[in-house]
């Protein structure tokens, strides 16, 4: 085998790994190595995040400097223990009436064997799907804040204590901020997973554009550019059965590797900043994952 490439043992698998030494974000010179080693140290919550739902990947084999492309399938020659479950795509996306084989991810072998394509980001939807292969009800809403130049994550901050205020009124509980590690931030509020993914959407967009009505000059609930200027969106869309957003700890494929880091609730506030992969990792382990207690420290 070439020095190049290797397998290596990751909880029992082997895993076939090559070029460590390769670049993948050439503004910081993070390796491939350097990525897998992030999410070794973030394993746990992330995969908590990935269980039970499909993993669409978007890749860049050679790294952030040159092309990337979404990955829904399971490509060819992935190794024969990661999970996979063939469903019909969801009615409303790029692919409906198709069949696709898609992969989920429950182990820390199934994250290495992502980064060594070159697979930084990691996106889910927001329902899961059950032992048998039936999808199931939605158990979490998202509420994404886009902001508009020149609005940023303190007009972020503001915006999200107004929406999660407003979703504790209709009693949802362990609402989660998590700054995307790109522009702007994700609410995640818990569901009982009893209504279906159309009844969650229609909700979203009804509180969205309910809070545009209150604030109209601090959020819009549109997303006609000509509106957003200095203004937050607040992008209910991600809650169609088609759609999927970035999964809390996960990577993003930007200039510096950042991550969708979840934030407690007493952060968020001006001044807040977008984190890299250190820092979430120093995070992590001197405060724990704020899914685990609802976004409060106490």
């Amino acid at each position: 085998m070439s020095p190049d490439r290797q397998t290596v043992d990751v909880g029992g698998r082997n895993v076939r790994v090559s070029h460590l030494d390769k670049v993948l974000y050439p503004a910081t010179r993070t390796t491939k190595a350097e990525v897998m080693d992030y999410y070794v140290r973030v394993h746990d919550p992330l995969l908590a995040q990935l269980a039970d739902r499909p993993v669409t990947r978007i890749r860049w084999p050679d790294g952030t400097g040159g092309e990337r492309f979404f990955e829904k399938n399971v490509p060819r020659g992935a190794p024969d223990w990661l999970r996979h479950q063939r469903l019909r795509a969801a009615p409303g996306s790029d692919d409906e009436g198709a069949e696709l084989d898609l992969p989920f991810f429950d182990e820390l072998a199934d994250l290495v064997w992502a980064a060594n394509q070159g697979a930084l980001e990691l996106h889910t939807p927001q329902w899961r799907v059950g032992p048998r292969g039936g999808l199931r009800a939605p158990d979490r809403l998202v509420v994404d804040l886009d902001p508009g130049a020149p609005a940023g994550l303190d007009e972020c901050a503001a915006v999200a204590h107004l929406v999660a205020d407003r979703l504790r009124a209709d009693e949802l509980r362990r609402i989660v901020p998590v700054t995307s590690g790109s522009k702007g931030m994700q609410l995640y509020a818990d569901l009982p997973g009893t209504q279906d993914v159309l009844t969650v959407r229609t909700y979203a967009r009804a509180i969205a554009h309910e809070l545009a009505a209150q604030h109209p000059r601090l959020l819009v609930a549109v997303m006609r550019k000509e509106l957003r200027g200095g203004k937050v969106l607040l992008d209910w869309s991600q809650n169609h059965p088609a759609k999927t957003t970035i999964t809390p700890w996960s990577l993003r494929g930007r200039d510096t590797p950042t991550v969708a880091t979840p934030r407690w609730w007493d952060e968020i506030e001006p001044g807040l900043a977008q984190v890299d992969q250190h820092e979430a990792v120093r995070r992590l382990e001197a405060d724990g994952d704020p899914f685990g207690r609802g976004g409060e420290r106490t």
